[in-house]
């Protein structure tokens, strides 16, 4: 079974990467767990979103994943923080 073009094994590598570079970008303290985690639940999600406004994927393969779950994640991280609030 295929996730976005990847298989499960690269979708938890690539989601952990991501989650890692979400980390980073958006100055949040968490373990490596939970990178996983937030990369592969925000590329689900971003997905989501995206076929929810009838907008394009950015394609399949590894680096869309990785896009996706990068962008995800900051999303997730920032809604995060606002429900913390």
């Amino acid at each position: 079974m295929d996730v976005n073009g990847v298989g499960w094994i690269a979708a938890i590598i690539i989601g952990g990467l991501a989650g890692w570079l979400a980390e980073m970008v958006m100055k949040s303290n968490m373990g490596i767990f939970m990178n996983i985690i937030l990369g592969i639940v925000g590329a689900v999600v971003l997905n989501f979103i995206l076929q929810a406004l009838n907008i394009g994927v950015f394609g399949a393969g590894w680096i869309a994943y990785l896009i996706t779950g990068f962008i995800g994640a900051c999303l997730l991280i920032a809604v995060g923080r606002m429900v913390r609030r």
